[in-house]
């Protein structure tokens, strides 16, 4: 594998769309790609220049779209396999990129392949899912099983809920008779299908792929040796044929990921990771994963987290990759609550000045530049549960539904935030003050200063444990900027023994000053502040 990405890459910032609460444009309460392509000069004004398009496939939706049906159609709910490719072409003729959701490790129930290996009878698709050769007992392993589904005689393994049965990418350990080698004729079939799947998308203009659970396709693999043995495979596929497309990983390991071959992981809350330590602590009854010790969010007012546990991970992580591929860190996502939930503006603010000046790949989930908030106490939704509340309709305006969809509330395929004074995307346009715009400098900033993109070094100047401010030197071989946080409410004042300079230019700050003095660069922040300066 040459460590080597798509040029375009380097200075993507992508926006993640969730199409069911996007935006509705026809009105019957559930969001379309027709409405997504009304909506690409509004993503492209985020200063996004890419999209992550959770799954559009033929389903059950019995978990939004993560339950496949068939990988070769888009659900009628969003339209039709034109209006995706239109999809494309709209956000090309913007130089915008287009990725989509590829759930490698599983299907529906309902996909026809699992109905045929359902049959007693061997068939084409009797080994394209993983069996057992008896309904009785359970597993030696610790794999998920159902039983009695139907009259083969078996139980079928599951990679997430019942209904999702696991495809059979083979074990690298094989230890049972039903358990098949990654060399088997059968798993090599399925691996065959899956480069079909890809292909046949990218022929039509998408611009690669988020991967979901990318780890989970090897069975009884320590080390995933053989899953990423696998996606090596996927990614010298797409050097020689596809040299301008992508693979993003949710594996959050980049340290696996990216050596597999993805240029982008995400470096989330799976894997016991201290990402949910920086913001989400306080609301881990929101995360549906288990998480690591539960502490105080970095980013929080009360100012008790502890930046040291995240950078502990990352900077392992970032070692690991460097050259070879990008780490994400989100905002958020559909798995996650919001962002905004329980912060102010100002706090906000604070947190995409850290998003956005961070090595990698920026990624934006949809309404999160408008502050939108975790709504509690919904009924869940296609298997959301607590995630639910973090996936209600995109807020656009004051006028009926937030201006998501003019169809009747109850028709609504998720309610609205209640609060009459949601923010809105009319109400935020009109005000330079909003976070809205505040985003919209930060992605101008990057993109204008090559020090703050994908590639150019990282280095923590003041990350003390349990204290702040968190302060850091972005740098290549051209240019230094210092980015300094103060998410507590207490103001705080620190000299880094930094190399004096006469010359100090503020990019962008909130109640922050770095002054060079005799002693080194003294920095003087308010609570809830940050600065970026650039350093000459």
């Amino acid at each position: 594998m040459k460590p080597t990405s798509p040029a375009w890459l380097a200075k993507a910032i992508f926006y993640e769309i969730y199409p069911q609460t996007f935006f509705d444009s026809n009105n019957d309460g559930i969001g379309d790609l027709p409405g997504v392509i009304q909506k690409l000069d509004y993503v492209q004004s985020l200063g996004c220049n890419a999209i992550w398009l959770n799954p559009c496939f033929v389903s059950p939706f019995g978990d939004a779209g993560y339950d496949v049906a068939d990988f070769y159609r888009v659900a009628p709910r969003y339209g039709t396999n034109a209006d995706l490719q239109r999809l494309f072409r709209e956000a090309h003729r913007r130089n915008m990129r287009v990725c989509l959701d590829l759930v490698a490790g599983h299907t529906s129930t309902a996909h026809p392949w699992f109905q045929a290996s359902a049959r007693p009878e061997k068939n084409k698709y009797s080994n394209w899912y993983v069996w057992t050769d008896n309904a009785w007992p359970k597993p030696k392993s610790n794999l998920d099983t159902v039983q009695g589904y139907s009259d083969r005689d078996g139980r079928y393994i599951t990679n997430f809920f019942h209904f999702q049965p696991a495809l059979n990418f083979g074990f690298a350990r094989p230890n049972e008779s039903w358990q098949l080698p990654v060399t088997h004729p059968d798993v090599q079939a399925v691996r065959a299908e899956m480069f079909k799947i890809m292909r046949f998308w990218l022929d039509q203009g998408a611009d690669g792929f988020r991967v979901d659970m990318a780890s989970s396709l090897v069975k009884n693999d320590p080390g995933f040796v053989k899953t990423m043995e696998w996606w090596k495979e996927v990614r010298a596929f797409y050097d020689e044929h596809y040299p301008d497309a992508i693979l993003i990983a949710e594996w959050s390991s980049p340290c696996h990921a990216i050596k597999a071959g993805f240029h982008v992981d995400f470096l989330i809350h799976f894997n016991g990771l201290h990402y949910t330590s920086l913001f989400r602590y306080e609301h881990a009854r929101d995360v549906f994963v288990q998480l690591p010790k539960y502490g105080h969010s970095y980013f929080d007012r009360k100012g008790q987290g502890d930046v040291s546990l995240f950078l502990k991970d990352y900077l392992r992580h970032l070692k690991a990759t460097k050259g070879l591929g990008y780490i994400s860190l989100p905002s958020g996502n559909h798995d996650i609550s919001r962002l905004a939930q329980g912060r102010t503006r100002a706090e906000l603010e604070v947190i995409f000045a850290f998003l956005y000046t961070q090595p990698g790949v920026p990624y934006l989930y949809y309404g999160d530049e408008l502050g939108m908030d975790h709504i509690h106490g919904l009924t869940s939704k296609e298997g959301a549960y607590s995630r639910t509340g973090a996936r209600t309709p995109m807020q656009w305006s004051r006028r009926r539904n937030a201006g998501f969809s003019k169809a009747a509330h109850k028709k609504l395929y998720i309610p609205i935030d209640p609060n009459p004074d949601r923010p809105t995307v009319q109400e935020q346009e009109k005000d330079p003050a909003s976070l809205l715009h505040h985003i919209r400098r930060l992605a101008q900033l990057r993109q204008g200063q090559p020090v703050l993109g994908a590639d150019a070094s990282f280095s923590p100047l003041y990350a003390r444990k349990n204290q702040y401010p968190f302060v850091y030197l972005r740098h290549d071989q051209q240019s230094e900027i210092i980015v300094a946080l103060n998410p507590s409410a207490k103001p705080c004042r620190i000299v880094l023994r930094q190399k004096s300079t006469k010359q100090v230019q503020v990019l962008l700050s909130r109640d922050c000053v770095l002054a060079a003095k005799r002693r080194g660069m003294e920095l003087t922040m308010k609570g809830i502040s940050y600065g970026i300066f650039k350093i000459k």
